[in-house]
């Protein structure tokens, strides 16, 4: 695996395992333990996936999200929380994430998701730079 991924979570032991335990596995990993590291210090364009804690002090995972969205349409979000509801769920999907797991999180599936993430991402890549194409095939008076 070479995918590479944002790790965002306030629990500094949760954030530590989980983030060695990806490196362990072959992905690149960074971290940040709160979001106002992540809006003010991380270019958000070289992540195939960004894991995210739902539940943060300040400003949690469903605030978050639109924002890192809004900076980059095609970055992959996958939610983590521990409090778990069906509402959050469908609320995380409503504005844009990618999938909504629950801790404690089985290592395989969030694996087997972060590569998903990396595969959509390059799926929208493409798309985009096909229409970009497409527009400028048809700007030329050939």
């Amino acid at each position: 695996m070479d995918e590479k991924v944002l790790l965002i979570d306030d629990e500094q032991d949760f954030l530590q395992m989980l983030a060695d335990r990806m490196e362990h596995r072959g992905l690149k990993v960074a971290t940040a333990d709160s979001p106002k590291t992540v809006l003010e210090e991380i270019n958000l364009e070289d992540f195939d996936a960004v894991v995210l804690d739902l539940m943060m002090p300040d400003m949690d995972g469903l605030e978050l999200l639109p924002v890192l969205l809004e900076r980059n349409p095609e970055l992959q979000v996958i939610l983590l929380t521990g409090h778990a509801s069906i509402e959050k769920g469908v609320q995380a999907m409503k504005l844009g994430a990618l999938d909504f797991l629950e801790k404690p999180v089985d290592f395989k599936v969030l694996c087997e998701k972060i590569r998903e993430a990396k595969q959509h991402k390059l799926l929208l890549i493409e798309r985009r730079h096909e229409a970009e194409i497409k527009d400028i095939m048809a700007s030329k008076p050939w």
